[in-house]
């Protein structure tokens, strides 16, 4: 049974093992993500988070999902030369993941069940939903999709001083 964070494993967008266990002791930002959706301007504030904060210890991780309205229909390849170009990412993206129902990748499970939702409903809503991991791989907030990477700041520098 996984006891934080760090115990999981993803392929990368370009189809390559990615151990979080490598990411120990660093602060994490893990966002479901999607290239057609009404939030994906988001990407520009995520990669400023990225760039602000990545030299004091902060990786954000992306994880792009079909499942809200199929607004991410791509290859992981054009995926990431979608968030590349039209947004600079250069954040770490991982390969498209399902983040609901028995599909899920263990990852979202436990990050679901680590801290449900609204009334306490684990699953995801929407696209751009985020976590928070502090240095020692246990998750600290749930983000909604609505809430802006920059409304994420003050969390983020407690989470870096901790």
């Amino acid at each position: 049974m996984a006891e934080n964070v760090f115990d999981f494993q993803a392929l990368s967008i370009r189809g390559e093992p990615a151990d979080l266990a490598a990411q120990r002791g660093k602060v994490l930002l893990i966002v479901n993500t999607a290239s057609e959706c009404g939030f994906t301007p988001q990407f520009k504030g995520l990669e400023k988070l990225w760039e602000d904060y990545g030299p004091k210890g902060l990786v954000v991780i992306g994880f792009p999902s079909n499942e809200f309205g199929g607004q991410d229909p791509g290859s992981n390849d054009q995926i990431a030369s979608f968030c590349e170009m039209n947004y600079g990412v250069s954040f770490p993206m991982m390969g498209k993941i399902k983040v609901n129902g028995s599909e899920a990748h263990p990852l979202w499970k436990f990050l679901k069940s680590e801290k449900p939702g609204f009334l306490g409903t684990e699953a995801i809503k929407w696209n751009f939903t985020k976590f928070l991991v502090g240095r020692d791989g246990q998750v600290i907030k749930r983000y909604a999709p609505n809430d802006g990477p920059d409304k994420l700041r003050a969390d983020i520098e407690a989470a870096l001083a901790g």
